[in-house]
């Protein structure tokens, strides 16, 4: 029993900024989706998101920033409605929701000198996101 529990001790679990960045990369991939209407890689990039937070949820509980996860609950579900609806104007007015509430929960954890904001270009050269619909 002592030998598994050193070794579950032992073992790697990402940092809140690991789990951070990689929401900020599909925050970002999500926004040009939704601008070029391709609603399934949206879709993609909403789930990809909602599934990071139920990690941050499990993986790192005990974190005071993990305490106020919940709060971007909302502003996903009205994503994932534009999303589904294709409703580009919803897409944007939640996307913006979105990203102020990422704001709004920096600032409940002192964490204000990360200032989520609409992105300007694309996160990858290798990416196009231009495709047909």
């Amino acid at each position: 029993m002592d030998t598994l529990e050193k070794k579950l001790s032992e073992t790697y679990k990402p940092g809140f900024g690991e789990f951070m960045s990689n929401i900020q990369v599909h925050h970002e991939k999500l926004w040009f989706a939704g601008q070029y209407q391709i609603w399934k890689l949206a879709d993609f990039e909403i789930h990809e998101i909602m599934e990071i937070i139920e990690d941050i949820e499990t993986y790192l509980a005990e974190r005071e920033e993990s305490k106020q996860i919940g709060m971007i609950n909302p502003a996903i579900d009205s994503l994932t409605l534009a999303i589904q609806a294709e409703n580009l104007p919803l897409f944007k007015s939640s996307f913006v929701n979105l990203t102020n509430t990422c704001n709004n929960c920096h600032r409940a954890v002192d964490f204000v000198f990360n200032k989520v904001k609409l992105p300007e270009t694309p996160p990858f050269s290798n990416q196009d996101f231009s495709v047909q619909k």
